[in-house]
């Protein structure tokens, strides 16, 4: 009979427990696999970028329009809006065949990716990173503007409310997909019908003739309107180039679907391709419906960015009783809410994106990294610092955010579009001549829009994009450069295995300061490296100091000789680096380690009683070859708990050890995880009997191959919740496709000899239960 290993306790960090505290529970990855949306949630999760671009899509129009064109730009909004409208329809048809084609999540990176390689990937990776910032920043500013609308006693703090909503949205997302996507959902819908709400009044009161008009004359504040006859005297080809640019942003967010299609549920594809349509049409819907609505009552956009024109035309058709105040207030707090919360949408997109770069080596590997609640918590982390930066450079005004925005997202759209083209001409599928069409239109189009773009909003800011862009993909390739040479190191090893070079001597020396606990378990670990010669070394930097060292020395009769060297200067990693560099020069093939005694204690108070000399002296010898530095920690709180267990200090340590208690509790669902009940079928790995046969059930802890002369056999730990046993296969007898965290189920004679843990060989096998990350590879890839 075999039992589970016994279980050390290892404390709880000062991280592991605000992590508890501020995000709830940690989730194991076999939670991985709920995490998943409904199109309902889904199209409420991931549209509000999209649809909340109402709000201030049509206003970015009238503000270029309004000062060249005068009240012309009413009557020029409707066609402006007309070929935005005709934009929308191509790249969503254009998006639609990319959720089909490629269900993995990652959009037009993956398009790119898959039809012109990894390099050329990086300019549609670049342009959706400056995006999902910039889109962050854009949405949650113009939901500041809703807030202030409605109260105009806030507009002078607008900036830190809008850097205090996107904080909040970072912590929502930190906490989990799932949780963050109900709520969010709630916001696009309530938004959705009170805009359309507002739609179908208006234009129910304008078919009556009971809609009022505003006169520009009699509202102070708004933003100067040309006099006399616009047309003839301002509206030139590149004040409609700018206003077209402005109106651009309207389709920023169509993407998010295609970006995040493995938060969908099976098929992923037609799910997200019905979301993609659904959301496609409620904005072209709600931006034809209040486009015409600001065209007929002349809604006025405002220098200081509040009232917005979306809350002039909500009182217009509302109007002031006391109904419609209470509607304008629903109005006003579902469009704030839509807005601030379309900021999710790259909270969605950019880290999902950010781990496929950087799985494919052009970002840093850390973003590939699931957090505690099993989203990618580094890229959320960083799109949070990096557009709260942003807001912070702009001021958070809309006006100055807008012209960064568009490029990055149409150059998205051109990357899809070509690489779809790409993808038709290569599969020639049932159809392709049509799809193709679709998206070589898309391609292009986008493609003259950015042009447009970067051309007409130049001097207003967008030049920082075109500066910045090239600049990103510039960097993204540098850094696979890095990547690449250290791969290619790699398989150098391959020929040149640094293992087999044979040391003629190995040389330890024991960095010491003083006489301590620490320091006695580094002369012990380092006796046990059966090193040619075993030195204690004191950089002498106070003589006193290296006096009385020497006499501790002597006292407790350390039979291990202590090197005193001077170090003048102080600089004792430069004179570490000396040491190490001597010893190894006076013999050839001498290997050298270092060993750094550190005492640990409680966090806060370690970080009070140590500096960080050990980790410097580490860095530094492991640039010397044939050496290598080990910092040899021993925890000195447990013996002093031990010695002395009722002075203050440890009464308040008990107290924490509750609350580390507390944190520990969630250890029960991985080991629920780790060693599952057995079913009725199955007899428990406790229960089984040496040289009988007998079937059990139980996950897959760990796998290796082991070489045993020419012979390789693979080693599995099957455990359930009593115990584990050591399954072993030769060569020809299965457990080739066995990995860790399978639930499988085994039968086979049991063994066991002496005190060695339960064992069998070569048993039949079953795989009940692939590993999570599996399923989610599966399920992307289609």
């Amino acid at each position: 009979m075999t039992t589970t290993a016994s279980k050390q306790r290892i404390p709880a960090s000062i991280g592991d427990i605000a992590k508890r505290v501020f995000l709830g529970k940690p989730l194991i990855t076999e939670n991985l696999r709920s995490e998943k949306l409904s199109n309902p949630v889904a199209l409420g999760a991931l549209s509000p970028d999209a649809i909340s671009s109402t709000a201030y899509g049509p206003e970015q129009i009238l503000i270029e329009l309004l000062p060249h064109a005068g009240l012309a730009a009413f009557a020029l909004l409707l066609p402006i809006t007309g070929v935005i409208l005709l934009i929308l329809v191509l790249v969503a048809a254009s998006y639609a065949q990319v959720v089909m084609a490629y269900t993995r999540a990652g959009g037009s990176y993956i398009v790119a990716r898959e039809n012109f390689g990894p390099r050329v990937a990086q300019v549609a990776a670049a342009a959706l990173l400056i995006d999902y910032v910039v889109t962050v920043a854009v949405q949650s500013a113009a939901g500041t503007v809703a807030v202030v609308s409605a109260i105009p006693v806030l507009g002078p703090y607008s900036l830190a409310i809008t850097v205090g909503v996107v904080l909040f949205i970072c912590y929502a997302n930190l906490r989990g997909l799932r949780e963050a996507g109900i709520q969010f959902a709630l916001a696009t819908y309530a938004f959705v019908i009170m805009i359309a709400l507002m739609i179908v009044v208006g234009v129910i009161r304008e078919i009556f003739g009971d809609l009022p008009v505003y006169d520009p004359h009699q509202m102070p504040g708004t933003v100067p309107v040309q006099q006399g006859s616009g047309l003839v005297m301002g509206a030139t080809i590149l004040t409609l180039l700018r206003a077209f640019a402005n109106g651009g942003s309207s389709l920023t967010g169509v993407e998010a679907i295609s970006n995040t299609v493995d938060v969908f549920r099976k098929p992923q594809g037609l799910n997200a391709r019905r979301v993609l349509i659904a959301m496609a049409s409620i904005l072209g819907f709600l931006l034809a419906g209040v486009a015409y609505l600001a065209h007929v009552t002349h809604a006025m956009p405002y220098v200081a960015q509040y009232p917005s024109m979306l809350s002039e035309v909500a009182r217009a058709v509302f109007g002031t009783g006391v109904t419609g105040n209470i509607m304008y207030v629903l109005v006003q707090a579902s469009t704030a809410a839509i807005l601030f919360t379309g900021a999710n949408t790259s909270f969605n997109g950019f880290p999902a994106l950010a781990s496929f770069v950087a799985e494919d080596r052009f970002l840093p590997r850390q973003l590939m990294k699931r957090g505690y609640r099993l989203v990618f918590s580094n890229g959320i982390i960083a799109l949070t610092a990096l557009s709260v930066a942003l807001l912070v450079v702009t001021g958070g005004s809309v006006n100055a955010l807008v012209p960064f925005y568009a490029i990055g997202v149409f150059t998205g759209f051109s990357m899809a579009g070509y690489g779809m083209t790409k993808h038709h001409l290569t599969q020639r599928e049932p159809g392709w001549r049509r799809r193709l069409a679709i998206n070589l239109s898309a391609g292009i189009l986008s493609t003259v829009v950015v042009g447009i773009f970067a051309v007409a909003k130049f001097t207003e800011g967008a030049w920082l994009v075109v500066v910045v862009f090239p600049v990103l993909v510039f960097g993204l390739i540098r850094l696979n450069q890095e990547y690449r040479a250290e791969a290619a190191i790699l398989e150098m090893f391959r020929t040149d295995r640094p293992e087999l070079v044979k040391y003629a001597r190995h040389k330890v020396f024991v960095l010491v300061n003083s006489v301590d606990l620490a320091v006695i378990e580094a002369l012990r670990y380092g006796r046990g490296l059966r090193a040619d010669e075993l030195i204690a070394v004191h950089f002498m930097v106070d003589a006193a100091h290296a006096a009385q060292l020497r006499k501790r020395w002597d006292h407790f009769e350390l039979d291990t000789p202590l090197r005193v060297v001077d170090c003048p200067d102080r600089r004792i990693t430069r004179a570490a680096q000396l040491l190490v560099a001597k010893a190894r020069d006076e013999q050839p093939h001498t290997n050298v380690t270092v060993l750094l005694p550190r005492r640990t204690y409680a966090p806060l108070l370690g970080r009070l009683l140590h500096d960080r000399t050990a980790d410097k002296i580490s860095r530094a010898i492991s640039l010397i070859p044939d050496a290598a530095a080990t910092i040899v920690p021993y925890d000195v709180e447990s013996r002093i708990k031990e010695a002395y267990p009722d002075g203050f200090e440890h009464r308040l340590a008990r107290e924490l050890d509750k609350v580390e208690a507390w944190v520990s509790q969630d250890d029960q669902e991985v080991e629920a995880y780790e060693h599952p009940v057995r079913p009725p079928s199955v007899i428990t790995v406790a229960g089984l009997i040496p040289g009988q046969r007998a079937t059990v059930e139980g996950r897959v802890n760990e796998v290796e191959d082991i070489s045993k002369g020419r012979r390789t056999l693979r080693e599995v730990i099957v455990g359930d919740n009593s115990g584990e046993v050591t399954v072993t296969f030769r060569p020809g007898h299965g457990g080739a496709d066995i990995q860790p965290g399978q639930l499988l189920r085994i039968t086979g004679k049991a063994r066991q000899r002496g005190k060695r843990p339960m064992s069998m060989i070569d048993p039949a096998y079953h795989v009940l239960e692939e590993p999570t990350e599996t399923r989610e590879e599966t399920g992307e890839t289609g």
